[in-house]
């Protein structure tokens, strides 16, 4: 069983893996787990407690890996289980904990349970995705909205039925009210744990369960729409999101899988995608010790100017809605604008960010390249792999400008050090500077500063682990405290490009009490 005194993940800082743009070694273009074991290095000079690797299963690739089509295998195009068994190894060695992306709430439709549940209604594994019978009139059971356009049901003919899919049509929704389903999916948490692995990032947790009454989801007024979840030009945004995701059921299924992993030692951060009760989800799925440890929140990563007014009113409503959730706080990751750009953010702008970050109360995710200060890449239409910006280009264009390769090496021939081969998507030659080798020895580069910044969280367990209470915004001075029994901080910043209360632009003053 997990002790208190193992609770690495409180308030640890997690280094997301994108696994495909990390490092190239085979010379097909795109990156293997190889590659990661290869940079542990690299990834250990930073300070992280951990990595997240995002998802690297056997899978067709509609959705690069978020269609699971054997949980057990590893995709080819990544390498071996062997691979993944040394960068385990290797991060070990070094004292970083592993986590890996798991994909619970559906699957690839080319999965061997959904090839089977599409036969017939009488199979043995009939039950085990969400099927319905159509309207009197043929249109699907619920007027329920896919993420990814369009309606969340598609049609069977075999069965002629339609089946539930909240993403691509090609990734059907599991049926978490079968119990058979929820047990192989625990099978597959404790398979993994026999694999080394230290906890999991699940994806979008709160979609587990559907109203097993199939009720419609009623509309919302224009006014009340948000788009934290999709973006605004999807239809998904016109919906009360009440039954086709976050159902009561959920939590009883989240307290199975935290005894699996409490029996491990495992832990793990949930993703909640929901835009209307996120902070109720967060207090109900990681308060106390018998669901999940984090929940990965959403209010940083939004199109917004991240304000001072507005981190405090992210943590007084925090403190109103969900007092005893722990969340798990990011800028950037692989479906956002990288936050510089999002943002606007000047070279000390963003050391701001990054050292407020590094002090605000809950655990922490930062994004491969973000330590670098990487821009969001301007992809041509010609060039995008994501089905998600395909569908709603120009209007959105995807996900691709975050999802571009790292760059190692700036004087390097071979695509900056990632590869000898023409990358998957393209390299913008403005990361050229912003490479690791450039940067590296330089002492006041953004890489050294994100080193910096995360040595100091480390070495203050007020930064870590203690409560923060007084967070105000004082036009664009940002205040708060950081305390334990140990002793206190008071951390006051100036997130504007103006001289403000006497602190320069962007000034951050750190005092121990």
């Amino acid at each position: 069983m997990m002790s208190k005194t193992e609770d690495w993940w409180k308030g640890a800082v997690i280094y997301q893996i994108y696994p495909r743009s990390y490092q190239d070694t085979t010379g097909d273009g795109g990156g293997d787990l190889k590659g990661i074991a290869n940079r542990m290095d690299y990834i250990a000079s930073l300070g992280v407690d951990a990595i997240w690797i995002s998802p690297f299963f056997t899978s067709p690739m509609k959705d690069f890996g978020y269609d699971v089509s054997d949980y057990r295998g590893i995709d080819p195009i990544f390498g071996r289980m062997e691979d993944f068994e040394e960068i385990v190894a290797r991060a070990h060695q070094f004292g970083i904990k592993v986590m890996i992306d798991l994909v619970l709430s559906h699957t690839s439709d080319q999965h061997p349970w959904f090839q089977e549940s599409k036969t017939s209604r009488d199979n043995p594994k009939a039950d085990w995705y969400v099927w319905a019978d159509p309207k009197l009139d043929g249109t699907p059971p619920t007027n329920w909205l896919s993420i990814f356009g369009g309606s969340a049901w598609q049609w069977n003919p075999a069965r002629e039925q339609y089946y539930l899919h909240n993403f691509l049509r090609e990734q059907p929704d599991l049926n978490f009210h079968n119990p058979d389903v929820q047990g192989a999916l625990l099978d597959v948490v404790q398979f993994w744990m026999g694999k080394g692995v230290d906890g999991f990032r699940l994806d979008t947790i709160n979609f587990y369960f559907h109203d097993a009454q199939l009720r419609d989801n009623p509309g919302l007024q224009p006014e009340d729409r948000r788009s934290d979840t999709a973006p605004s030009v999807n239809p998904y945004n016109h919906q009360s999101h009440q039954f086709d995701k976050s159902q009561p059921e959920n939590l009883d299924f989240l307290k199975k899988l935290r005894q699996v992993l409490d029996h491990n030692g495992c832990a793990a951060v949930g993703e909640i995608g929901d835009s209307e009760k996120a902070w109720e989800l967060l207090d109900e799925y990681t308060k106390g010790d018998e669901r999940v440890h984090m929940s990965y929140v959403f209010d940083f990563l939004s199109g917004d100017d991240l304000t001072a007014e507005r981190i405090a009113q992210v943590f007084e409503e925090k403190a109103r809605r969900a007092p005893d959730g722990w969340p798990c706080w990011a800028f950037s990751n692989h479906d956002v604008v990288r936050h510089v750009s999002r943002w606007n953010l000047g070279d000390t702008a963003a050391k701001a960010y990054c050292t407020v970050l590094m002090c605000l109360q809950g655990s922490i995710c930062i994004y491969q390249g973000e330590e670098l200060g990487l821009p969001e890449a301007d992809i041509a239409f010609e060039d995008l792999q994501d089905p998600y910006g395909i569908e709603f280009w120009p209007e959105f264009k995807g996900r691709d400008g975050a999802r571009t390769p790292m760059v190692w090496d700036a004087n390097s021939n071979d695509h900056y050090g990632f590869s000898q081969a023409r990358p998957w998507l393209p390299v913008p030659p403005e990361h050229r500077h912003l490479a690791v080798s450039e940067q590296d020895h330089q002492a006041g580069s953004m890489l050294n500063h994100y080193r910096w910044a995360i040595e100091l969280r480390h070495k203050h367990p007020a930064l870590r682990k203690g409560n923060q209470t007084g967070t105000r915004a004082d036009g664009s001075i940002l205040s708060f405290r950081r305390s334990t029994d140990r002793g206190s901080l008071t951390v006051r910043a100036n997130l504007s490009d103006s001289r403000a209360a006497g602190m320069e632009p962007w000034q951050v003053d750190i005092n121990e009490e």
